[in-house]
C-alpha cells in the first residue's frame, strides 16, 4: 500500500518537472532563439536541477522536440474548445480562419520557426523534427478539416484546407520580420472569400 502510494506522488512530480520543462524550453526559443537556447539556461527557467533535466530529456533535440509535440497539443485542445463557441453558417468560416491565423503568430509558431531553421544544418535535430513536423502537418490538417466542418472527400476539399495553412505560415513568418496588420488583414479578407467559394458544396 505504502509502495502505492509513493510512486504516485513521485509521478506526480516527474510529470510536472517534465511540464515545467517543456514550458521554459518553448519560452527560452521564443526568447533567445536557438543559439541561445540552452539545456542549463532551460534547466535554470524550469528551476529544475540538471541531473532532472537530463534524466527526462537526455540531448537538447529531444527536449525542444518534446516541447513542441507538447504544446502543439495544447494548442489544438484550445482550438477545438474555442471553436465550440463559434456561431454556425457563413461566420464560422471567418472565425476558424482568424483562430487559425493567431495560431500562427503565437510563441509556439515562432519556437517551432527557430527549430525548422536550425534544423537544416543540425542533422540531429533534423532527424528527430522531420518525422515530428510531418505528423504534427497532418493533426493541424485534420484539425482544420473539423474546425470548419467541411468534407474532404469533395473535390478540391483537401488542396484549399492545404492552401490556407500555407497562407497562414507564410503570414506568420513574414510578421516576425514586419507586422504589417492592415496588409495581412486585406489578405485574409480575400482569401476568406475564395475560400468560401472553394468549400462551397
Amino acid at each position: 500500500m505504502s509502495g502505492t502510494s509513493t510512486r504516485v506522488p513521485q509521478q506526480e512530480r516527474s510529470r510536472a518537472t517534465q511540464a515545467r520543462l517543456l514550458e521554459a524550453t518553448v519560452a527560452c526559443l521564443v526568447e533567445h532563439g536557438w543559439s541561445g537556447t540552452t539545456t542549463t539556461v532551460i534547466a535554470n527557467r524550469a528551476g529544475v536541477s540538471r541531473g532532472a533535466q537530463l534524466h527526462h530529456y537526455p540531448t537538447k533535440a529531444a527536449l525542444v522536440t518534446a516541447a513542441v509535440a507538447h504544446l502543439a497539443e495544447r494548442r489544438a485542445e484550445e482550438l477545438r474548445i474555442e471553436a465550440k463557441a463559434l456561431p454556425a453558417g457563413p461566420q464560422r468560416l471567418d472565425r476558424v480562419v482568424d483562430l487559425l491565423a493567431a495560431a500562427f503568430t503565437g510563441p509556439l509558431f515562432i519556437a517551432a520557426l527557430e527549430l525548422w531553421v536550425a534544423a537544416r544544418t543540425d542533422h540531429e535535430l533534423r532527424t528527430a523534427l522531420v518525422p515530428l513536423e510531418a505528423r504534427l502537418g497532418r493533426e493541424m490538417h485534420r484539425l482544420t478539416v473539423a474546425l470548419l466542418e467541411v468534407d474532404e472527400r469533395q473535390p478540391g476539399v483537401r488542396e484549399a484546407v492545404q492552401a490556407t495553412l500555407d497562407l497562414l505560415r507564410g503570414l506568420g513568418v513574414a510578421n516576425l520580420l514586419n507586422d504589417d496588420s492592415a496588409r495581412r488583414t486585406t489578405l485574409l479578407t480575400a482569401w476568406k472569400r475564395q475560400l468560401t467559394e472553394l468549400l462551397a458544396p
